[in-house]
């Protein structure tokens, strides 16, 4: 169940981000209609369900043990890597991205079902400030997914201890 979720969230997440990216910097281009930003806030807001059962797993259920090559140093920092990244790409993201809307008075509809309710008032004086707060992150946690993933890249091609492939649904954890 957590690495299916770990890949759905990653997909989910990447989908969004750079359909988000195309929908504010190529907005005349291709977004005109905002068809792109009714998508990423579908897709995004999805991850806000997705990471409290992630969360509510997590709570319930052991990490795999990190491999004992990695020095003490290592560890800490996988583990605050992880830390940053549920803390901003899966909650922080995606609630600026709701205030956004909110303060926007635009709607967010989860997956095009659920019409998620205003975090707060309209208050068109603050949407630059949401904006930046938004963007800011993204960009942000951005270069931490790729750190991730440049980490799991590492283990695979460079130590070769098995953290990339045990992380495939279907393997037996590391030992």
């Amino acid at each position: 169940m957590s690495k299916f979720q770990h890949w759905l969230m990653t997909l989910i997440w990447i989908a969004a981000w750079i359909i988000g990216f195309i929908a504010v910097h190529f907005r005349d281009e291709l977004n005109g209609h905002h068809q792109l930003t009714i998508l990423h806030k579908a897709l995004a807001s999805t991850v806000i369900f997705l990471t409290a059962l992630r969360i509510v797993w997590r709570l319930t259920h052991s990490v795999p043990p990190l491999p004992a090559s990695m020095s003490p140093a290592m560890q800490r920092l996988a583990h605050l890597g992880h830390y940053a990244l549920y803390a901003i790409a899966l909650i922080a993201l995606p609630l600026s991205g709701w205030i956004w809307s909110s303060v926007a008075d635009k709607p967010i509809m989860m997956l095009g079902l659920v019409h998620l309710p205003a975090l707060v008032a309209p208050a068109p004086k603050y949407y630059g400030l949401a904006k930046t707060v938004h963007q800011f992150l993204a960009w942000s946690i951005g270069l931490v997914v790729l750190a991730h993933a440049g980490a799991a890249l590492k283990h695979h091609l460079v130590d070769k201890d098995g953290v990339l492939t045990s992380m495939l649904p279907g393997r037996v954890p590391r030992k």
